[in-house]
Formats: C-alpha cells, sequence, structure tokens
C-alpha cells in the first residue's frame, strides 16, 4: 500500500526472517512496544472489506492488543479503538495459525476511514506473517506469489594456459600478513579466526571485507598476469563477491579516493565444490595499479574457509569458466580534469527547498539521486520538489526503491524488485524518462546487484557511482559536535577528494552545505553535476 509500517524502535528487534516465506518476528522490549501497519485513508467499507487476516506465530497463553486508528489528514488517528486477542477468541499454542480481524468486533468503528493497526501489550516475541484486507465474512488467506528468480545466462570461454607467472598469495601462514610478505586482514565487525594454514570468516554484514594484498604500499603493474587465473581453495560458504582492487591514479595511499576503484565477479559462477577460478582477464581494471584481492558481499551467514589464494596459468581440464556479466563501472572520482561534483542523496521532503535554493544561489549544477517509494508517494511531495529540481538542470538518478543494502538481498528477484521499481517510479515522475547513473544505498557493492542493474537498465556498463568526499552526516549530525560535518569534508578535500556524498535528512548538514560550496570552489575546479564530470561516459 505504499505506507509505513514500523515498530517507531519501541521493539527489542524486528527481525525479517527469510524473505522468501513473509514472516518478521517482533520481540518487545516491554508491554508497551509495538508495531503498526498504515493504510493511509481507507474506505474499507466502500471497497467491500469485512476484515483483515494474517498469520500469527505466538506462544501458548500469552494476549495483546490489536488496535484500529480511524481519521484522515494529518492529525491522523483522530480516533481508537481496541480488542484484546481474547476479546476476539484467539488462542495460541506457539505454532502458526490463520487469524481473522473482524470490523464487525470493533463496535462504532469508522472503516470509511481506516487509517492504522496496531499491535501492542504482548510480553514475549510473536511471528506475524501475510496481512490482507478480505472481503465479505469470508476470511480468506492472502497467498503471497512467490518472486519468479532471473535466470541468467549461461555460456563459458575458452581457457587456454597462459603465459602468467604462478605464484601462491596467501596460504594464510599466520594472521598479520601473507605468503609475499604483505598485509592480509578485515573490517572491523568480521568473525574470523585463523587456523593452520587456513582462515575462516563468517558475517551477516554484505559490506565488510577480507582482503589480501601483491604490494606493501602504493601499486603494482600486473600486466604479465593478465592470461592468468586467481584460484581460491575454498570450503563452505560460496555467496560473496571476489574483487581485484586498483588504486588511484597517483598510487597514493594518503590520497582519496583509496583504493581508487575495483572490479567484482560473482565467486559462485565460477566455483566448483573446492574451487574458484577466475581469469584475470575478466576483472575490468587498471593492470598497472593493483593492490590486491578482497573477498566481501557475503548475503548469507554461513562460514567461509579460505586455505589458497594463488595465481596459476591454466584450470584443470574440464573446469568451466563462464563468460562475464555486464557489470558496470564502478566509480569514486571525476574523470573529467579539474571537476568536483555533489552527488545527494535521500532526505526531508521539509529540508529540500533550502538545498534547491542554496544551489540556485550558488549557480551550480548537482546530482540528485532519487529513492522510488518516496517519490511516488503523494504525501511526500517529493515529486514536484524532484521535478523543479529538474527544471533547474540538475540530474536526477537512481537510489533503489526502498533503500537496501542491494548486495545483502537474499535472491536476484529481490534485487530485481528494487531496480525495477525506482526505475518504474522515475520514469512515471518524468514522463518517461531514464537514466544510466545509481548509486548503491549505504554504498554496498558486489557482483551480483552490479550485474542486476546492467540488467535492469538494458545497457553493457551502467554508471555506479559511490564517492571520494563523505560529509560523515550519518556520524555527527545528531551528535553535540554537528561541525565535525565541516572538518571531514575539507579533510577529503585535502586529500584529493571530489565527489561527494551527502544527504538532506538533518538541519545541521543542509545549513552546512554554503560552507560545503565555499570548500569546493576555493580548490579551482568547476563544479558540476556527476553526468557531466565523467569523460567519455554517456549521460
Amino acid at each position: 500500500m505504499i505506507q509505513p509500517s514500523s515498530d517507531d524502535l519501541s521493539m527489542k528487534s524486528v527481525v525479517v526472517d527469510d524473505p522468501s516465506i513473509n514472516r518478521v518476528t517482533l520481540t518487545p522490549s516491554s508491554s508497551s512496544s509495538y508495531f503498526y501497519s498504515e493504510f493511509g485513508c481507507l474506505n474499507a467499507k466502500a471497497a467491500g472489506y469485512g476484515g483483515i487476516s494474517l498469520r500469527i506465530k505466538a506462544p501458548a497463553g500469552i494476549s495483546f492488543t490489536v488496535e484500529f486508528g480511524t481519521g484522515c489528514g494529518a492529525n491522523a488517528p483522530t480516533t481508537s479503538i481496541d480488542q484484546t486477542t481474547t476479546q476476539l477468541g484467539w488462542t495460541f499454542d506457539g505454532t502458526e495459525h490463520l487469524y481473522t480481524i473482524p470490523f464487525s468486533k470493533y463496535a462504532n468503528l469508522d472503516t470509511t476511514q481506516l487509517y492504522v493497526v496496531l499491535f501492542t501489550g504482548f510480553s514475549k516475541a510473536i511471528s506475524l506473517g501475510p496481512m490482507a484486507f478480505y472481503c465479505g465474512n469470508s476470511g480468506a488467506e492472502y497467498i503471497v506469489t512467490p518472486p519468479v528468480e532471473p535466470v541468467e545466462p549461461v555460456g563459458s570461454v575458452a581457457t587456454p594456459v597462459g603465459t602468467a607467472p604462478a605464484v601462491v598469495i596467501d596460504t594464510f601462514p599466520n594472521a598479520d600478513s601473507n605468503n609475499l610478505g604483505f598485509w592480509h586482514g578485515y573490517d572491523d565487525g568480521m568473525n574470523v579466526k585463523f587456523g593452520t594454514n587456513k582462515v575462516t570468516i563468517s558475517t551477516n554484514d554484505s559490506d565488510l571485507a577480507f582482503y589480501t594484498e601483491v604490494v606493501g604500499s602504493g601499486c603494482i603493474d600486473w600486466t604479465s598476469y593478465s592470461s592468468g587465473y586467481l584460484h581460491v581453495a575454498y570450503t563452505g560458504n560460496i555467496d560473496f563477491t571476489v574483487s581485484l582492487l586498483q588504486h588511484n591514479q597517483a598510487c597514493n595511499d594518503s590520497a582519496s579516493p583509496y583504493p581508487g576503484t575495483w572490479d567484482s565477479l560473482e565467486a559462485a559462477r565460477y566455483a566448483s565444490a573446492t574451487d574458484i577460478y577466475m581469469p584475470i582477464n575478466q576483472f575490468n581494471v587498471d593492470l598497472t595499479k593493483i593492490i590486491g584481492f578482497s573477498f566481501h558481499g557475503f548475503f548469507s551467514t554461513a562460514s567461509l574457509v579460505l586455505t589458497k589464494v594463488e595465481i596459476v596459468n591454466s584450470v584443470p581440464s574440464g573446469f568451466n569458466i563462464p563468460t562475464k556479466l555486464p557489470s558496470g563501472r564502478f566509480l569514486f572520482q571525476c574523470t573529467r580534469p579539474n571537476s568536483f561534483a555533489f552527488a545527494i542523496d535521500d532526505g526531508d521532503p521539509v529540508l529540500a527547498q533550502q538545498v534547491i535554493q542554496t544551489v540556485k544561489q550558488y549557480g551550480i549544477k548537482v546530482t540528485f539521486f532519487t529513492l522510488g517509494l518516496p517519490l511516488i508517494d503523494p504525501t511526500t511531495n517529493l515529486s514536484n520538489v524532484y521535478k523543479e529540481m529538474m527544471a533547474d538542470g540538475h540530474q536526477i538518478a537512481y537510489h533503489s526503491f526502498t533503500h537496501p543494502p542491494m548486495e545483502g538481498l537474499p535472491d536476484l528477484a529481490s534485487m530485481d524488485y528494487e531496480y525495477d521499481n525506482d526505475i518504474a517510479a522515475v520514469k512515471q515522475t518524468f514522463d518517461g524518462f531514464t537514466t544510466t547513473y545509481f548509486r548503491p544505498p549505504f554504498g554496498t557493492e558486489g557482483a551480483r546487484m552490479r550485474q542486476r542493474l546492467a540488467v535492469a537498465m538494458g545497457v553493457e556498463s551502467p554508471n555506479i557511482i559511490e564517492w571520494s568526499i563523505d560529509v560523515e552526516d550519518w556520524l555527527w549530525a545528531l551528535t553535540d559536535t554537528p561541525q565535525n560535518q565541516l572538518t571531514a569534508f575539507q579533510g577529503f578535500v585535502n586529500q584529493g577528494g571530489d565527489l561527494v556524498v551527502m544527504h538532506y535528512l538533518y538541519n545541521s548538514t543542509v545549513d552546512y552545505l554554503p560552507q560545503f560550496i565555499e570548500m569546493a570552489l576555493a580548490t579551482g575546479k568547476q563544479l558540476m553535476r556527476v553526468d557531466r564530470k565523467l569523460n567519455s561516459l554517456s549521460t
């Protein structure tokens, strides 16, 4: 219904179980914890609805309250009517059952302006299944149609013996360095355990990575390995991405961005039960500026055990190497000389006009990455806001439909849902307009999300835009030191950053925008839209 559904952080946890089964588990912090789902202002009577059905799994013996709110307009709900599950005639035995909430059980409920249903007063965790209105008095269950997993192209490439020198990069001899004597390690938050010539990795965060480097600092020319194959010996989890990391143009570890970029291949496409073989020439990076490899984009909590990472010049007989799927350009910085770009993500509609007026005051053009769901939600007025932005000459680009970490989604159908609906929302709002530019929510990247983006856009090389300047509004805006956003911005500028990520979610961030722009102008670079600051790239 494109309406809010939330606990307002009143719950101890809200966990979406396997999304393919459409269940959410609510664990209360106290009996006052609640969970609600809004309807807008629904005339259920005119629609012929007699109530709501849903599946519930709850411990034996508990009871809780189901409340309806009614009313329209800014002050809704204006009236609330509740019934306990006992009054509704429900009992629980610890297993899942279908329950109905007949409107007839709620005396004086005005079903011509239903606004919200709310669940509260439970002391133990409960699980809710698909919830839907039913017609008349039938109490019918809504069966969710499972998403259809897309079928990706199948093909293989020749596997000739190359001339690349064989080199063992890592057999995990210790926790600090690989076989080349260079650093290997991992992002904070990963569960990593080194054993005898192996490392075990587990995480539920698709942003986190394990790295093994092939150079101590700066970069190394790896063109001699272009005909070789990356071989990874592993057991366990295969739900991850392997990336070859490229340095920035100066190969300067102190410059932003670091790394300069990378290209990603999906581990499962190149794997047998125990081995992964990936052609080095399928990594679309500058081989003269190599740093090393990373393992990231984990979308399963199962453990991965790595025992060897090496370069070989051939693959075993009968091992099929798939064709590389289109996965786009992955961009952290401007490629046009002397350019600088503000790329602004989602925000608070109330603050949007201030952003528009500020950039108009300075006479600059920027790029706005927009979410599809709030764009088509009439209560936000964002469609009119973004139309004004486009009319003023700013670039509009995609940012997903609901802002999930894209590579962390459990299946390709979920990714397609985000892309397809975002593209459709932009088309609907801007009279058929499309673009080839996308910024991943949270910057989360991996091979699957890149491949599905190319399919959704229908182009070989979509432009996936990251950043080299982070104002860190997510870190500082709501603290006692919001001015640290200015410090962060200037620090990245000093390191050579020229592509900004920021939001208009917070008053302080929007208030600092003139100072951000002044800092950018002080570099002497020309401020422009993202699509204008990239040489030889489509708009």
